[in-house]
């Protein structure tokens, strides 16, 4: 008598779910890495800020006896309170983003897609879109389209510019009319220009000589942490 053969089911789960499931969206290691790096530069340019106090004093406030007497002041008080500029131009574009909640809506979404698409995204997982993967060279061009078509074609541009217009000129009233002649200024202030940007930035110190810095460390640490190399953008 025959006897019938038995078959044992057998299990045919894929492994590769693991690995798409594996598969991380962002350079965390890279990120991690920036986000310090930027917290710390903030709090140490900070941490070089004039008291408010002698921002503020109102004694050492009088009227410029020429324009170029003015402008002789606005570079002496920009090289020695640029760090409180900075902030004061933080804070002026920061209530007007405040006050306009949807202008920050849209800065803070385009600023999440450079970070999350382009800078941070693995070099090995390109961007899909409808089922269509998209080269870098295509990542960035549609980064940089949104850009544009956020900054010139809503209120976001014209927001932002009038914000820096009036943080710029209060900074200007004020250097201009705040006498310098008690202040310790360094003797090191001839590269020093009229220019905002160019006072906060003075010696390399200021509020946004962080990118570089922030940029080798995040490539390092993506290179060292992951285990397939992941390559940092920025």
């Amino acid at each position: 008598m025959a006897s019938s053969a038995t078959t044992i089911p057998t299990s045919t789960t894929s492994t590769t779910a693991n690995t798409d499931s594996a598969a991380a969206p962002i350079a965390t290691p890279a990120l991690r890495a920036f986000l310090s790096r930027l917290s710390a530069s903030l709090r140490r340019s900070l941490s070089n800020r004039r008291p408010w106090t002698e921002l503020l004093d109102r004694s050492a406030f009088s009227r410029p006896i020429s324009l170029s007497d003015g402008a002789s002041r606005l570079r002496k008080n920009l090289s020695y309170f640029r760090t409180n500029y900075a902030a004061l131009l933080g804070a002026v574009l920061a209530l007007s983003l405040l006050s306009h909640p949807l202008s920050l809506l849209l800065l803070l979404s385009l600023l999440a897609a450079w970070l999350f698409l382009y800078l941070f995204r693995p070099s090995d997982h390109p961007l899909v879109i409808l089922g269509r993967p998209f080269s870098d060279r295509e990542t960035l061009a549609l980064l940089l389209l949104l850009t544009l078509f956020v900054v010139f074609l809503t209120s976001v541009g014209s927001l932002l510019i009038s914000a820096l217009m009036v943080g710029t000129g209060i900074v200007c009233l004020h250097g201009a009319f705040r006498v310098p002649e008690d202040l310790f200024l360094d003797d090191q202030d001839g590269g020093v220009g009229v220019g905002i940007g160019i006072g906060i930035g003075a010696g390399g110190s200021g509020l946004l000589s962080f990118l570089g810095g922030a940029a080798t460390s995040a490539a390092a640490a993506a290179t060292a942490a992951a285990a397939p190399p992941l390559a940092s953008r920025v």
